[in-house]
């Protein structure tokens, strides 16, 4: 199968309530495939026609209590674009693998972060990764938050596209046994039930809309409370965690490079080279997109002059960047507030080198230097 085809595979595992509904995404179909065939998990495959339809048997699935997982990215994510609403108002906790992909047109199949961008504001919490390790973890973290009785919410699990969905990286995968332990069974709130027949997912017009669509907020905001709880009990028996965003010697740092996703690590490797040479550099990688945590933002971000954004989407006609949008905002109100530059990078799989990061630092300093700098601009494209 190769990478961007129309091909759409579900699974489904009768003995364990779990169905998972893999598509477009190569590597993790073959593997979870594998798995399958080779009797490690007890699934049944079930093909399936579309995106569309792929999100729509995952919130079926999840109506009767079963544990669903997806993946997705690019176009097939924006066929799914109708039903991700649907699965985050009927509080469906689904996990979304997303190897996060340009959008057409032109056609193109690499990296930036415009799908994920797109559905912001479905509904889905969306947590992006860094590593291969990361997006390991996140999975499996990813059901314990989604199906938390105080959250209920489809969750996003981004990954850069090609550069960690294909990308070949030494993982510790933890013994099966381990996971189950730690997932359990879930336990479904009030699942479908022939001989107790409910209604989901019905109309409701100006008499209720308005209080579902409260009731949903508020539960997003729950969030964050929830993933430190669930860091805290993986970090037990992994030692590792990630937080809501990953801050890199930031106490003193005049200028702060705030990314997402892979680039997070490349902007640490040139902070790393910036402070050899006396400039006071540090990065804030983020992780959690949504909800947007704007309090703790504010906070590591503390008495830098500027912060700079590297981000991989567009907001066409927008004042900026999506974000750029949201790190403004979280610090609007701060009574000391940074600079914010806000630098699009990376569209379509475009290289983002340590020297984008240099260039980008140097036209910072300018800006500092003049008080004033544009809202947005690009940098890497070819004049």
């Amino acid at each position: 199968m190769r990478p961007g085809c129309p091909c759409s595979v579900s699974y489904y595992a009768s003995d364990t309530l779990t169905l998972v509904v893999l598509v477009e995404v190569t590597i993790i179909v073959e593997d979870f495939q594998k798995f399958a065939a080779d009797g490690e998990v007890h699934t049944a495959v079930i093909p399936v026609e579309s995106e569309h339809s792929a999100m729509s048997a995952c919130v079926g699935a999840s109506a009767i209590g079963a544990r669903v997982a997806t993946a997705s990215a690019s176009a097939g994510l924006a066929l799914m674009w109708e039903i991700l609403y649907c699965a985050a108002s009927m509080r469906m906790p689904i996990v979304f693998t997303v190897a996060n992909r340009a959008l057409s047109a032109p056609i193109n199949i690499h990296n930036d972060h415009s799908d994920g961008m797109g559905m912001r504001d479905s509904g889905f919490v969306q947590l992006y990764c860094q590593s291969s390790q990361e997006a390991y973890d996140t999975t499996i973290m990813a059901f314990k938050l989604a199906e938390d009785h105080d959250v209920l919410l489809p969750v996003m699990v981004g990954i850069d596209g090609f550069i960690l969905s294909h990308n070949v990286e030494r993982v510790e995968m933890l013994p099966t046994e381990m996971v189950h332990k730690f997932l359990g069974v879930r336990d479904p709130v009030q699942p479908l039930d022939p001989k107790n027949p409910i209604t989901m997912g019905p109309l409701a017009l100006t008499d209720y809309y308005f209080e579902f669509k409260e009731q949903q907020d508020r539960a997003m905001w729950r969030v964050p409370e929830a993933y430190k709880k669930v860091e805290e009990e993986f970090k037990k028996i992994t030692g590792r965690s990630y937080g809501m965003f990953e801050d890199y010697k930031t106490k003193d740092a005049d200028i702060i490079i705030l990314a997402m996703s892979t680039m997070g690590g490349t902007a640490k490797a040139v902070a790393d080279v910036l402070r050899e040479k006396g400039e006071k550099v540090g990065v804030i990688r983020l992780k959690m997109f949504r909800p947007f945590p704007s309090e703790e933002i504010a906070e590591a971000v503390g008495d830098a002059k500027a912060v700079m954004i590297f981000e991989k989407a567009m907001s066409f006609g927008a004042v900026t960047s999506p974000l750029a949008m949201e790190v403004r905002s979280a610090l609007y109100n701060v009574d000391k507030r940074p600079m914010v530059v806000d630098f699009v990078v990376g569209l379509g799989g475009r290289d983002v080198p340590p020297t984008t990061f240099v260039e980008g630092y140097e036209k910072t300093k300018r800006y500092l230097e003049k008080g004033q700098a544009p809202l947005y601009e690009t940098l890497g494209v070819r004049k």
